[in-house]
């Protein structure tokens, strides 16, 4: 077993080793993020405004978002 987990490590270490030389020698440009973060936030938000404005002004929802008018107290009864 140990020759086994010898192996194993040796394999791990490798690894580590190109990915830190891979890293060293990675040109520091724009990433995905920096490129087309602020496009996507914007037009993301433009188009779930888009939707919510079809939304409450087109489809005849009923929205009863205040009571006032709508509910009138009862008589009190003295007994």
């Amino acid at each position: 077993m140990f020759p086994l987990a010898k192996t194993a490590m040796n394999f791990t270490a490798r690894g580590i080793r190109q990915a830190a030389v891979r890293q060293c020698h990675h040109e520091a440009g724009p990433n995905f993020h920096q490129k087309y973060g602020n496009m996507l936030l914007v037009s993301g938000i433009l188009f779930c405004g888009s939707v919510w404005t079809y939304v409450a002004t087109q489809t005849g929802i009923t929205w009863n978002l205040s009571p006032v008018g709508k509910i009138t107290p009862k008589e009190w009864k003295e007994e």
